[in-house]
């Protein structure tokens, strides 16, 4: 296994006419968690990768494993929970703007996820852990995995991938701002939005924010700046990587998954800091095609001509 990441999935009701939700009378089921996001679009690009939770006892849970486990994601260290509930969120769309997002998580199956729950041979054979913000920001319990899944990394020279996803609707910053710090000091890798640098350290210069997180421990930071591109440093360069340009975005829910997807791809390929930069501006700008959290998420093949590495033959 080379990757690793562990986190709430959960069932997304998605309206077919936007407007609000009050006027919906037809919803397409799919899947959405940050996690599970990344976990599909790196299995899509040919690596091999496990994600683990725990989801209810029920038809919901049973569908968010039955999809994961078809895109060739590893889930053999799913756990059920035939106490709880597993989560729902709706999206609320106006035209393409982005949607509003009501979550139904309070007190689910992955809130109650442990440290007791982590099975540490399973996280120390691996190259990368990646994790995120909002797991933390679930439960004291959740929190506590993180750090316990961090402990694991750490003491078996396994790259740890953080992505600070900040969540508003989860925690307020007071709460998440000291837990986020002191795990992006724990963090090899850091994948992290212009606007969550100006939460977390006041800014939102890229530079700034990739030296301010350096001193922190980091050997890498990427500063994601949307259809922009992104800004990378790490101990030996620096560089400013364009975005590519879409003309009709229909979803920008899961670009920024699918960038940490792409971008560690890229590491994991043994690329430099530029190209798989590159790599991460194509997934999340492929992401953004298609309606979905991870519907929009290319194979290696589909990244390869996108990003004009590969010529394109269409019949």
């Amino acid at each position: 296994m080379e990757v690793i990441t562990f986190g709430e999935s959960m069932v997304l009701f998605y309206p077919d006419a936007t407007g609000p939700l009050r006027y919906a009378t037809s919803f397409r089921k799919t899947i959405a968690g940050a996690e599970s996001n990344v976990a599909i679009a790196m299995a899509r690009l040919g690596h091999s990768v496990g994600w683990f939770s725990k989801l209810g006892a029920d038809e919901f849970g049973r569908y968010i494993l039955s999809v994961i486990r078809g895109e060739g994601v590893d889930v053999s260290r799913v756990l059920t929970d035939p106490a709880r509930n597993t989560g729902l969120l709706f999206k609320e769309r106006f035209g393409f703007s982005n949607p509003n997002i009501y979550y139904y998580r309070k007190d689910s199956a992955a809130s109650s996820l442990s440290a007791a729950d982590l099975d540490a041979a399973y996280i120390s054979g691996v190259r990368i852990l990646h994790i995120t913000g909002i797991t933390p920001a679930l439960s004291p319990a959740a929190r506590g995995a993180v750090f316990e899944a961090i402990r694991i990394a750490k003491e078996s020279n396994v790259l740890i991938s953080f992505d600070p996803n900040i969540r508003l609707k989860l925690w307020n910053i007071e709460t998440a701002k000291p837990i986020l710090l002191e795990i992006a000091s724990k963090a090899d890798i850091l994948l992290i939005g212009e606007d969550e640098g100006k939460l977390l350290i006041g800014t939102e210069v890229p530079e700034k924010i990739a030296e301010a997180f350096m001193n922190k421990g980091c050997s890498t930071v990427v500063v994601k700046l949307g259809k922009k591109g992104c800004y990378a440093e790490n101990l030996k360069e620096k560089a400013y990587v364009e975005g590519y340009l879409i003309e009709k975005v229909e979803d920008t829910v899961g670009a920024g998954d699918g960038f940490s997807a792409g971008f560690l791809a890229g590491i994991l390929r043994g690329l430099g800091l530029r190209e798989a930069a590159e790599y991460g501006n194509g997934v999340g700008a492929m992401a953004t095609l298609v309606s979905g959290d991870m519907e929009g998420f290319p194979t290696y093949e589909q990244l390869m001509t996108f990003i004009g590495k590969t010529g394109y033959v269409d019949r």
